[in-house]
């Protein structure tokens, strides 16, 4: 049985039953379904801001992402020792390896050029983190572009030094003559006394006086580009192509050891002294091109005189005497 409500009536002076109309009635549910909405809309807000009503697999994502973001950190502290070791490549590069074999230094901005054009993340926006795999991305790439140019450097400091070692080689640095057969250094390179003609004319080359038979030895590798007796006053003599411009060449031979094209290496026989040719006696000599110029070959004894045998042989050289040929 429904409970009776009474309300007090000030004219009669007495309770009267209240009397409920349907429209209060459904006035009153509504306002009770408004109230409980609006509760349970604000219970549901304060409840979804907390991770009471996270499943477990937001709860594994949530993880997931901050070890992400973990990584990212590491992964730059990364890229700057990487930028930092190749900034001191860069360095020993340009300062040290590309001056010492007379190359020109890579331009700073050509080693930090960026990426122009159009927008090459726009697929990384609109992320929580995007700035921060923006920013990593962006490094990688230029990275791996400073890395790319630095290794087109290298390889061509190692075909430069790979030519220096050729030149190294093929470059003529020891004496024709062995030290331990040299009976003397007849005459130097420049004006001397014509043995002929008794006059003062320069002499292109440096007379090693030794007897007939000792041999001659190769002053660097090359190839045998002459071995004949058609040169005018060299009687038999050999020229050898260094390449760099270098040419040798051994005159008044007494015969051959070798024949024309054929390699040889620094420190082959390569013939034997004898006099032949515009000749006064045995000896051997000895003269240097370079690029078709002759130039003096006193300055190319450094591969196997000591420095005390080396100024021995200066100042021999520098005597103003006759020469022998």
């Amino acid at each position: 049985m429904a409970k009776v409500k009474y309300y007090y009536d000030q004219e009669t002076l007495s309770y009267r039953p209240l009397e409920s109309g349907k429209a209060l009635k459904i006035s009153n549910f509504i306002l009770f379904l408004l109230s409980s909405l609006f509760f349970g809309i604000l219970m549901l807000l304060l409840l979804l801001n907390t991770e009471a009503l996270n499943t477990p697999k937001e709860i594994l994502q949530s993880r997931e992402l901050e070890n992400y973001e973990l990584q990212f950190d590491l992964l730059n502290r990364k890229l700057s020792q990487i930028e930092y070791v190749l900034e001191n490549i860069e360095d020993r590069d340009n300062n040290l390896y590309r001056v010492y074999f007379e190359a020109s230094p890579i331009p700073e901005e050509q080693r930090r050029v960026g990426f122009g054009g159009v927008n090459r993340y726009k697929t990384l926006e609109g992320y929580d983190n995007s700035n921060l795999i923006i920013g990593t991305t962006k490094r990688l790439e230029i990275l791996t572009k400073q890395l790319v140019i630095q290794s087109r450097s290298l390889d061509e400091i190692e075909s430069l030094a790979k030519s220096k070692e050729d030149l190294l080689k093929t470059i003529p640095s020891i004496q024709p003559i062995h030290k331990d057969n040299l009976k003397r250094m007849a005459s130097g390179y420049g004006y001397r006394t014509d043995p002929f003609t008794k006059k003062r004319r320069f002499h292109w080359g440096m007379d090693f006086s030794a007897p007939k038979g000792t041999p001659v030895y190769a002053t660097g590798d090359g190839v045998v580009g002459r071995a004949d007796n058609r040169a005018p006053g060299y009687g038999k003599h050999i020229r050898i192509d260094h390449g760099f411009g270098y040419v040798s060449l051994y005159a008044h031979l007494n015969a051959y050891k070798v024949r024309r094209k054929q390699k040889v290496k620094r420190g082959d026989i390569i013939g034997y002294v004898g006099s032949t040719g515009r000749s006064v006696a045995p000896h051997l000599h000895y003269e240097i091109f370079k690029d078709g110029k002759r130039i003096n070959p006193l300055n190319f004894y450094y591969g196997n005189l000591s420095a005390e045998e080396f100024d021995i042989l200066l100042n021999l050289a520098n005597q103003e005497n006759q020469s022998m040929d």
